[in-house]
């Protein structure tokens, strides 16, 4: 069913919500897990984050920690995850990578967002339905650990 997934992650709950789901799916069908993150550098987030070089040098050592983290947790679930960090716009570098790697899909968590955020902002998700070429999973189930392990 799946030969390649690329699991988008951020180190925040509702990555590692999909990371555990995407997990799963690549043990279940023997796929290869690609492990993403994508530091983003879009105007908005150089504002926030103060426009220096700094800040980029910093804010990529935190995704080095989150790659860290999520290529620890897939390989305690007896994966062998290929890791990789791009910068710049999500939708963009995640349709970038998927295509470039021949993803079958593309797990991304679930970000809730209010009224008032949608409407100013389109979500990395629907630019992602848009632009991929791959099945693309919104992960939001909670994935017990017996399902991952196989003890239970």
């Amino acid at each position: 069913m799946y030969a390649k997934i690329l699991l988008c992650y951020d180190g925040s709950r509702e990555g590692r919500l999909a990371l555990r789901e995407g997990a799963r799916l690549a043990q279940i069908t023997g796929a290869d897990a690609i492990l993403l993150a994508v530091v983003e550098t879009g105007a908005g987030n150089a504002l926030a984050q103060g426009a220096d070089a700094g800040a980029l040098a910093h804010q990529q050592a935190d995704f080095e920690e989150i790659l860290d983290e999520g290529h620890q947790r897939l390989s305690a679930l007896g994966l062998a995850p290929k890791v990789r960090m791009e910068f710049g716009d999500p939708v963009a570098k995640i349709t970038q990578v998927a295509t470039e790697i021949g993803a079958d899909l593309v797990v991304v968590g679930h970000h809730q967002q209010g009224i008032w955020t949608r409407w100013m902002s389109r979500s990395v998700a629907a630019g992602l339905g848009d632009s991929l070429k791959c099945s693309l999973l919104l992960a939001q189930k909670l994935v017990e650990d017996s399902e991952l392990f196989g003890n239970g």
